[in-house]
């Protein structure tokens, strides 16, 4: 029955020949296949998708848009797009940023060529779980030598009054030499507390010589059990710098990872992470070097509050034949409460000796000495804690190139850390 409403979902779209096969194959696979492995995380028994493949309906639970700039804008509120916006002259150049469906017939060619060529559909469980069942997304396309000057936004809502799967896939893709600033939001909205299961898979494809700025900061609700999984594959001379904040309140699993395929290619990852109340979240970071003279940089910060877990695992893999290739990484955590619980692990794969590799991993809890200090000046308890935090987490969200993402990043934290 559920590879028949399969089927049927990919009739109902209208969808080529090539993907309704590749949903179908994947289905196949997800029995044979394993969950991905996250280092120290037990996460086999949560509930990660129940075999449904459906569609939010109309909804008036729309946020406002009145205070929207013009720069150009995808908004979805679960399966369905609410607010699409590209100026002219962009659109003369070639971009698109469409929905899923749109994208499927404005540039078939392209889609079939680069969906799932970053996150294979027989990869792991959840790859092959999300091949089969994702039920909406989005795509942006920007062409060879095309620069966007102002940032790109997709925005994306997960209804907390509807229990439809929030299974999306976001595919971003840049021809050579492309150059932009993507914004990327995934948040619950809505006063709802029904019980839902996320499988999102963002893939970017970065052209020789493009260069991305990738932020993104995820605010989905505890009501929704998550697994995410963005990475990035990168041709010769190509870049990513990510800046991904994980401000979420529900049990997370997260794959965020960078293929540096090409010579001379380079990504910088970026991560903070914030765990409270009994919230479980298991982070792997990944940089793999293919490419000769390719850089990977891993940066983690983490906050743990009141009985939350949270796992940083810093992975670092240079291949035979990386020659030049350099891997580095930092996790640091820090643990506002005696029942947190967090991990940190480093982990360097090195199967080439021409290369330079290197890693530090800190696990810790507020100095009581910077507490005091902070009190003694007439600071309560919470406002100084909230200082040292901010603090602490600057290291990364000062290297965010985007203003406007900095200050949204702080104003996740503060909001996160006000609800204690």
């Amino acid at each position: 029955m559920t590879k028949e409403a399969i089927k049927l979902f990919s009739q109902a779209h209208a969808e080529p020949a090539w993907l309704s096969n590749l949903r179908q194959a994947a289905f196949e696979k997800i029995d044979t296949l394993d969950l991905p492995k996250i280092e120290r995380v037990k996460f086999h028994r949560w509930n990660l998708g129940d075999g449904s493949i459906t569609e939010s309906e109309a909804t008036s639970n729309v946020p406002d848009f009145t205070a929207l700039g013009d720069n150009p804008k995808l908004v979805q509120v679960g399966t369905q797009t609410v607010f699409e916006q590209l100026s002219p002259e962009l659109a003369e150049a070639g971009v698109i940023f469409t929905d899923f469906y749109t994208a499927l017939e404005e540039i078939p060619e392209v889609m079939e060529q680069y969906f799932t060529k970053a996150v294979a559909h027989d990869e792991d469980k959840l790859a092959a779980y999300h091949t089969a069942y994702f039920n909406s997304g989005a795509v942006l396309y920007v062409p060879d030598n095309v620069e966007i000057k102002v940032p790109v936004e997709g925005i994306f809502y997960q209804d907390s009054e509807s229990d439809v799967p929030f299974n999306k896939h976001v595919l971003v893709i840049t021809g050579k030499n492309a150059k932009l600033d993507y914004l990327e939001r995934f948040e619950s909205i809505g006063d709802g507390s029904k019980q839902a299961t996320a499988n999102i898979t963002v893939e970017v494809i970065a052209g020789a010589g493009s260069q991305i700025k990738f932020a993104a900061i995820d605010r989905l609700g505890q009501h929704v059990t998550t697994y995410m999984s963005r990475r990035g594959s990168l041709a010769n001379n190509a870049s990513i710098d990510w800046a991904i904040g994980v401000m979420n309140e529900g049990n997370v699993i997260a794959d965020f990872d960078s293929d540096l395929y090409g010579d001379g290619s380079h990504a910088d990852m970026k991560v903070v992470a914030l765990s409270s109340g009994k919230q479980v979240q298991g982070i792997d970071t990944r940089v793999t070097n293919y490419g000769r003279n390719s850089t990977g940089n891993i940066l983690q910060y983490g906050v743990i509050l009141e009985k939350g877990t949270l796992t940083f695992n810093g992975i670092g893999h240079i291949i035979k034949g990386a020659k030049g290739a350099d891997a580095q990484q930092e996790s640091r955590v820090l643990m506002l409460s005696d029942k947190a619980r967090s991990d940190a692990n480093p982990i360097l794969l090195i199967d080439e000796n021409d290369v330079t590799a290197g890693h530090a991993a800190s696990i810790g809890q507020v100095d009581p000495e910077d507490m005091y200090y902070l009190m003694s000046r007439g600071l309560d308890k919470a406002t100084a804690e909230r200082l040292v935090v901010r603090g602490f987490l600057g290291a990364v969200i000062t290297e965010i190139p985007v203003k406007e993402v900095r200050n949204e990043m702080i104003d996740g934290i503060e909001e996160k850390l006000s609800k204690r």
